[in-house]
Formats: C-alpha cells, sequence, structure tokens
C-alpha cells in the first residue's frame, strides 16, 4: 500500500467545505472511495499490523445504530444515560440522533461486501454504546458525562471518544471524579478540540483537561481548518476534519465535517497501537501517538496544530523510548493543586456513579428530517456556518448531507 503523509502550508486558509450534495446516486463502494484519510494518514499500511482486535472504545455520544450494515457486531455492550435512551445505549435519542452512528462508524466501521461502505481506523475493535442526549434529557449534561465515562471504565473501555465540548475552559468536579476514575485505571480518554463555526473558538472542556488527547482538525490539504478546528495549547495531534463520510441510522450515509468526525478517527488509531502493545499503558500509548505524529512547524507542540498531523502506520511501528508519565499530564495531579479541599476518597469513589433508572426508548433509528438549534448544555461537534458565538451552549446541527444508498444483499 502506498501512504502519503501531507505536510501543510502554514498560514493558508482551509476553504469552509460545507456538505455538497451528490450529482449522482451514491453507492457504498463510492462511499468508501470517499474515506481518503485510510491511506493519507497510514490506516491501511497500519492494517498489515492490527486492525484493533481486542480493544474496546466507548463512544459517549447520542446513541449507536448497530442494524446499520457497516455497525453490524461492532457493539460489546452499552447503557444510556440521559433517561430518555434505549437500555442498550444503541437507540440513537436527541437532537442530533444521528451524531453517535456516524462518530462509532470512523472508529469501529466494518464496510459490508467486502469494500463497500464506512470502514473505521479500527475495524476488528469493538464498542460500548452510552448514548445521552445534548438536549431535552432527564439528566443534567454535565452528569451524564460523569455517570458515562465512570460506567465505561467500569465495563472495559480500553479507550473513550468524547466528541462534544461545554465550549468552556472550565469543567465540573464531577469530571475530576469521573476523568480521574478513567486515568485510574489506565484508559485513554481522546476529544475533539471544537469547531469555529460552531462558536468555540478557544479549546473547550474536555479537550482542556490534563491526561487527555484533544484532537484538532485539517482540511485535505493536512492545513488547520479554518471552520472545522478551534485552537488553543492543549491540542494533541490533528487529523481529518473535512470531506468526511459516516454510517447513517437506518443504513444511509452522510457527508459531514468537523472535529466530530477527526475525533473517532484518532482513538480507532489509539485503538490500534493499544492492540499492537496490549500490555503498553495509557501513557506510553499516548506518548506514541504525539511522538510519532508529522510535526507541521518548528515549535512543537504547537498552539494551532500540537504534535502534528497523526500518522497512524507510524504509531504502531516506529521505535519510541517510554516514558513514565502522560505528556499530556494528569488529572489527578491536577486536582491536587486547584480542587483544594477534596479528598482522596472523593476524588476516587470505589464504585461506579450509577446511571439513572432508564424507560424504555420512544424511538428506535429513526431518521430526524430536521432538528432546530437551540440552548442546551453540550455541543456535538458539527461543522455548521452561522451559529451565533455570544450563544455559549448551543446546538449544531443540519451540517449533514444524507444518502440512501442501494446495495447488495448482505449474506
Amino acid at each position: 500500500m502506498s501512504r502519503r503523509v501531507i505536510r501543510p502550508v502554514v498560514g493558508a486558509l482551509a476553504l469552509a467545505t460545507l456538505l455538497v450534495p451528490l450529482s449522482t446516486p451514491a453507492f457504498a463502494d463510492e462511499i468508501r472511495d470517499r474515506q481518503y484519510w485510510l491511506a493519507d494518514y497510514g490506516i491501511e499500511d497500519a492494517w498489515d499490523i492490527t486492525r484493533g482486535a481486542g480493544v474496546t472504545i466507548a463512544i459517549i455520544d447520542t446513541g449507536v445504530d448497530a442494524s446499520h450494515q457497516d455497525l453490524e457486531g461492532t457493539v460489546r455492550a452499552g447503557t444510556d444515560v440521559s433517561g430518555i435512551g434505549a437500555a442498550d445505549g444503541q437507540a440513537p435519542v436527541g437532537p442530533a440522533s444521528e451524531h453517535g452512528t456516524m462518530v462509532a462508524s470512523l472508529a469501529v466501521g466494518r464496510g459490508h461486501d467486502d469494500d463497500a461502505g464506512v470502514i473505521g481506523s479500527a475495524p476488528e475493535a469493538t464498542i460500548l454504546s452510552v448514548s445521552m442526549s445534548f438536549q431535552g434529557a432527564t439528566v443534567p449534561a454535565d452528569e451524564q458525562i460523569a455517570n458515562a465515562v465512570t460506567w465505561a471504565v467500569d465495563n472495559g473501555a480500553d479507550v473513550i471518544s468524547l466528541s462534544l465540548t461545554r465550549n468552556t475552559r472550565e469543567w465540573p468536579v464531577s469530571w475530576d471524579k469521573a476523568f480521574g476514575y478513567a486515568e485510574q485505571n489506565d484508559v485513554v480518554v481522546v476529544a475533539a478540540a471544537g469547531n469555529r463555526s460552531s462558536g468555540t473558538e478557544i479549546v473547550g472542556a474536555p479537550a482542556t483537561m490534563p491526561g487527555v488527547l484533544t484532537v484538532g482538525g485539517v482540511d485535505r490539504s493536512g492545513t488547520a481548518s479554518a471552520t472545522a478546528s478551534s485552537q488553543g495549547i492543549t491540542i494533541g495531534v490533528m487529523a481529518p476534519s473535512e470531506d468526511l463520510v459516516g454510517a447513517y441510522p437506518g443504513g444511509s450515509y452522510a457527508e459531514w465535517a468537523g472535529t466530530s468526525g477527526a475525533t473517532p478517527i484518532v482513538a480507532g488509531i489509539v485503538a490500534l497501537v493499544r492492540s499492537a502493545y496490549p500490555s503498553m499503558d495509557a501513557a506510553n500509548v499516548i506518548n506514541r501517538i504525539l511522538a510519532t505524529a508529522t510535526p507541521v512547524t518548528g515549535a512543537v507542540p504547537d498552539p494551532l496544530y500540537g504534535y502534528g498531523l497523526i500518522d497512524a502506520y507510524a504509531a504502531v511501528s516506529a521505535d519510541v523510548p517510554l516514558v513514565r508519565d502522560n505528556p499530556l499530564g494528569s488529572i489527578a495531579e491536577w486536582v491536587v493543586v486547584y480542587r483544594r479541599g477534596d479528598s482522596d476518597e472523593v476524588l476516587y469513589p470505589l464504585g461506579p456513579i450509577e446511571p439513572p433508572q432508564l424507560d424504555p426508548p420512544t424511538r428506535i433509528g429513526e431518521i430526524p428530517q430536521e432538528s432546530a438549534a437551540g440552548p442546551t448544555d453540550m455541543i456535538p461537534l458539527y461543522m455548521v456556518a452561522g451559529l451565533s458565538a455570544a450563544m455559549v451552549l448551543i446546538v449544531s446541527v443540519g451540517a449533514v448531507t444524507v444518502f440512501r444508498v442501494s446495495r447488495k444483499p448482505l449474506d
């Protein structure tokens, strides 16, 4: 396989590529052809070493439609933390309910018919689907995230993928406990930097939290996206965030943009590293991702590009010296300095934070025709132009073109 590592022209402005409908019907093999990042970022080459078998990624999002032809067999377990979803986390819920399915497909999608449909960075990894809702839930969003992270750790997650933001640098104390619990249990947490066009000019939590691998976005030329990526000193690596395609609930596909898509691509690559080096701790997995990224400027880390462009093949094959500590810091150490007065018992609960009792789901696998933007507690990280930066908490939906796909029957 050939691999092209993109070296961007620093300072060049990325064109704002909002989603352009195809002029002809989209077939599943055309969807596969659109996944340029598989070759350009070393993912196909990395598959010669590992495809992520034995690794579990927790997708904390709006639920995953595991009946989609490209996601069949990917969900190992699931739950709901919103109070309005399905007990197994597989009912898309709330505004932007398609978001979780699209995110999951870029991490672990398996395609179908050998060479059709969406294939993720780690197609042999499995996922935990933790459904939450960005609006209309019976549980506050901050509490949903804390519950979700803790449940994921207790149910065997090796990697946690978070394509969301609070749009503020700060986070609640409950996140100290949950993310500290993940750190204590050697789980790699990957989070999206956010999108400028959604009002997130500067990276917000959880991407500002120590120890979290934050993912920024680049366009197809490898240049930092002017619209589909925020800027901040906590960015770890950059990955494609424009001209993406993903699985859509109900067997369809969508074209989209944003660090929501860049994040699961990287989460899948983290899974490849964990599969290739099963005894390696989280600190060294993260260090390997950072050390093998392709630098963009002379400053590493760079406030716009972090350590550089993700390189999956190098991440699983390069000779990287071991480190003692996570180069991105430690939430436990941060808490000692900035949350004085919290006891160790409070910081690290012995048991899980229990999710709420669930009612039967009221909707399963529906494709929303239109979702209205309004106040909420979290932001799913689509790239959408024209949203007001004055609204701190905004639902970002609508920048998705959906394709129904004709395909051969599955065996």
